[in-house]
């Protein structure tokens, strides 16, 4: 482990980057897509452009588009499932430790940082010598739950606005970009907290809600539609420090409004997203772990 963590991955996830720019010539451009499709199980049918040709590169191939009617949106269900991928876990969160596969756990404060400002989230203010998970709970009833969902390099990149709610803060985490396949995610702790990752929080109908985009090897870049200012993978920032960045203003007063399914930003390449909510006791899960889901699949209702 002590080996895997000093290699040298951001500085390679940006050559791998640099690379994935690279214009191909149109007659390369079928034999390396069909490849990939063929390695990775992608069905180019739901693609909003089917012709391989239409990708000048690798990223623009990694970030393709789906047909509008290939992901219909539940409308059943509060919260669906934001990106397509694998069910990693999902639950109740319990004692500040959230698992990131079965068996192996990371601290929730670690994960999300330090408790923002309760004025930008409007949440009540907790009593002194509450825990972290139980500062993050604004209503009396309330648990906290958690989703991981793991992109693997064959799905479709982007990713959605998993409720209706409002985005008021972000916080990246500049970190190491290993893998976050299973494999890896089994052997290493506490890795979602080791890699890079931006942090979307803010409330909805019910209270505290929050979605993590965690990095990866080769997967340097996260973006997101509405935040012009983030910059990820980027060496002017160091290891172990984090940004905050406030959408709550004077002229802004409610942040960031994003409607259920929504387009919410991409990955290149795949990697994770990592729901962590507060709901009434009564919210349940409609999944099972290990299954593959899809965006705008129900996750969970009350």
């Amino acid at each position: 482990v002590a080996l895997y963590k000093s290699v040298p991955t951001r500085l390679l996830s940006r050559a791998w980057g640099r690379l994935n720019q690279v214009e191909l010539p149109t007659w390369l451009r079928k034999p390396v897509y069909s490849l990939y499709i063929w390695t990775f199980g992608v069905n180019m049918k739901e693609a909003a452009v089917e012709d391989l040709h239409h990708y000048r590169n690798l990223s623009e191939f990694f970030r393709r588009k789906l047909k509008p009617q290939a992901r219909p949106v539940c409308c059943l269900h509060s919260v669906i499932s934001p990106s397509d991928g694998k069910i990693l876990n999902f639950g109740q969160v319990k004692n500040c430790e959230v698992e990131q596969v079965k068996g192996v756990t990371y601290s929730l404060e670690s994960f999300l940082g330090p408790r923002i400002s309760t004025e930008e989230l409007r949440f009540q203010q907790a009593p002194p010598g509450n825990s972290f998970q139980q500062q993050l709970v604004s209503k009396e009833g309330n648990e906290l739950y958690h989703c991981v969902i793991y992109l693997a390099p064959g799905d479709y990149h982007c990713f959605h606005s998993p409720t209706d709610w409002r985005v008021s803060h972000r916080r990246h985490f500049p970190g190491s970009l290993m893998s976050v396949n299973p494999g890896v995610a089994r052997w290493i702790k506490e890795l979602f907290c080791h890699n890079e990752r931006v942090v979307l929080t803010g409330d909805w109908k019910h209270g505290f809600f929050s979605l993590t985009a965690v990095g990866a090897t080769n997967v340097g870049s996260i973006r997101i539609y509405f935040d012009q200012d983030l910059h990820t993978n980027s060496p002017s920032y160091s290891k172990g420090s984090y940004n905050d960045f406030s959408f709550i203003s004077n002229n802004n007063k409610e942040g960031i409004p994003m409607r259920k399914g929504e387009h919410l930003g991409e990955f290149n390449l795949g990697s994770t997203i990592v729901l962590i909510f507060e709901a009434p006791k009564d919210f349940n899960f409609h999944l099972k772990a290990g299954q593959k889901i899809r965006f705008g699949e129900a996750l969970g209702s009350l």
